[in-house]
């Protein structure tokens, strides 16, 4: 990891410690002022505690122009990237991504696209819906090593992650703790029921609070759908296509609405937001991801409301390719963050 965006943080760190004013405003500071002196890993550790609610920048005495400079939102965000980067397998791929995200979603949906209509010519004979294009088996083979890829590169990227935190064997409690604050996105309330201060600095909003929800909980309801439709065809034998008022396509079509409406909403606030209290390397790859798993949400949703239509090969290939990328980038985008967050919070919790 880059040394001088290490000691940056190890600097204002030990500014904040001798302060404390801002003690209670979310995970990382009980967890800083518990330590005397930062190693590596407890800085990467507050890194990945911080959700970039800005809130603290905006209550703090010592910012520019006072001499002591602080801008600590931005220093962790630096050091965050710099960790996903350090610890991401294969590691130079996330940090392409992080600088030119956008670019490579799109020159990958479009080349898969492509792939998937160059290969209709495999599409089962006498399928029904999708599968007159694609057969379910082909299907199977071309996402299976796509889904599988992602599990293996996280697992590989969060047991560094664990091993540089001074991770410990984990207790329910701890997972408990945890999963407790990711449901209720509690740090990005800043230590105010009001909200934080990441759309302006004056005032108080849950915007990013319920954006954030909306595509954590958009998202588990789609892959909530495809676990569905997966199970109703292997151990109940009932194959796709399923009707309006399926399991699979109530949970899809919802969670394909909150996901599309939360990405939307999230691209919106991080148009609106101060550039200079995050990480300016990494505002490429962000919203790249967000217009990714967007697109993702919402081809979907068309394709099932064109799904009898002319144009519904051709959706399809392009939701298939954006669906195929979106697995591919997953350990190299901000998803991952969700990762290191959930080890960030375990470990905070085994300290408590």
């Amino acid at each position: 990891m880059q040394s001088e965006l290490i000691s940056e943080v190890r600097r204002q760190a030990e500014i904040c410690n001798a302060c404390r004013y801002c003690e209670g405003y979310c995970s990382v500071f009980p967890a800083l002022h518990r330590e005397r002196a930062f190693s590596d890993g407890k800085i990467t550790q507050l890194a990945n505690l911080c959700h970039n609610c800005r809130g603290c920048h905006y209550a703090c005495q010592y910012t520019a122009p006072h001499e002591f400079d602080l801008n600590l939102p931005k220093a962790l965000a630096e050091v965050r990237r710099d960790s996903w980067e350090h610890y991401a397998w294969p590691s130079p791929f996330a940090r392409r991504f992080h600088t030119h995200g956008g670019a490579i979603a799109l020159a990958l949906i479009a080349g898969f696209a492509l792939l998937f209509l160059a290969i209709r010519a495999i599409g089962s004979a006498g399928g029904e819906g999708f599968y007159a294009i694609l057969s379910h088996n082909a299907m199977v083979t071309v996402f299976l090593p796509a889904f599988v890829f992602p599990l293996v590169s996280l697992f590989i990227s969060i047991r560094r992650y664990w091993r540089a935190v001074e991770g410990q064997p984990l207790r329910m409690r701890d997972f408990t703790a945890a999963i407790g604050m990711i449901a209720n996105m509690k740090d990005l309330a800043a230590g105010h029921k009001q909200g934080c201060n990441f759309e302006d600095e004056d005032r108080y909003s849950q915007a990013r609070r319920f954006a954030h929800q909306a595509i954590m909980y958009g998202f588990l309801l789609c892959f909530a759908a495809t676990s569905a439709g997966t199970i109703m065809h292997y151990l109940l034998d009932i194959p796709a296509p399923y009707g309006l008022w399926s399991v699979p396509k109530v949970l899809g079509i919802s969670g394909g609405l909150i996901l599309t409406a939360g990405c939307g909403w999230m691209a919106f606030l991080k148009i609106r937001a101060d550039s200079d209290l995050g990480d300016p390397r990494a505002w490429g790859g962000e919203i790249g991801f967000i217009m990714l798993l967007g697109f993702v949400a919402l081809s979907g949703l068309v394709l099932y409301a064109l799904g009898d239509s002319i144009a519904m090969p051709t959706i399809l290939a392009l939701h298939l390719g954006s669906v195929f990328s979106f697995f591919l980038l997953t350990p190299f985008t901000k998803m991952a963050h969700g990762f290191y967050r959930l080890a960030a919070l375990l470990r905070e919790a085994q300290q408590n």
